[in-house]
């Protein structure tokens, strides 16, 4: 296997997991494991499957190809531990990187999540889980705005429960329902967007009632 074939594989071993899971076998515990923590430890590579990968993964263990429980272990502490190393470059080099133009990093979508965060504060953590693209780069905001490392591991790890648990388990139970398996980035980003509904109307209703006391 030459290296485009490499890399082909892994930005779409979503869709050739079988394929991975026959030609490597136990091994494909560590390409998943590594998958997951570099989509979330490195802005570089917000383009890595997430969400479909942990769905893919919870279908294949219905089957029995995979251990249900291996894997729901490995996707949470890959996903903890690359959240816990994107915040500490975000900590350590974060506002280096953001006075320089870089061809490989997209401010305009780190940017974006810098703006999401100062709305949400630490529940941005949490919910960008759920977002892709916002998910690798929100660690590393919450390293340069200098959130605590106490205060970021504590949604660290609940949003990496909530993540894993909800996709890992859907895919366990639900991957082999056709219309869910096809639909399954518009049912997340529903229900994430359900999640913050509740959020941007408790802003409204301070901006509001900021306005009646001026007034």
């Amino acid at each position: 296997m030459d290296l485009m074939q490499l890399f082909d594989m892994i930005l779409h071993v979503d869709k050739m997991l079988d394929a991975v899971i026959r030609q490597y076998g136990i091994l494909v515990y560590f390409v998943l494991f590594a998958i997951v923590f570099c989509e979330t430890a490195f802005v570089i590579f917000p383009f890595l499957p997430g969400d479909s990968l942990l769905f893919i993964a919870g279908t294949y263990s219905a089957t029995g190809a995979l251990n249900i429980w291996s894997v729901v272990a490995l996707f949470i502490i890959a996903s903890i531990l690359g959240n816990t190393v994107n915040y500490w470059i975000g900590s350590l080099i974060g506002h280096k990187i953001l006075d320089k133009n870089y061809s490989w990093l997209d401010k305009n979508a780190l940017m974006k999540t810098h703006q999401f965060y100062e709305k949400h504060g630490g529940k941005t953590v949490v919910l960008a889980r759920f977002v892709p693209i916002v998910r690798t780069f929100a660690p590393f905001v919450a390293g340069i705005s200098d959130m605590t490392h106490k205060t970021f591991q504590t949604f660290n790890v609940l949003g990496a429960l909530l993540w894993i648990l909800t996709l890992v388990l859907s895919g366990y139970f639900f991957g082999n329902i056709p219309f869910i398996r096809d639909h399954l980035n518009s049912i997340v980003l529903f229900g994430v967007g359900v999640a913050i509904i509740p959020v941007v109307l408790g802003a409204l209703w301070k901006i509001v009632s900021g306005f009646r006391r001026k007034a």
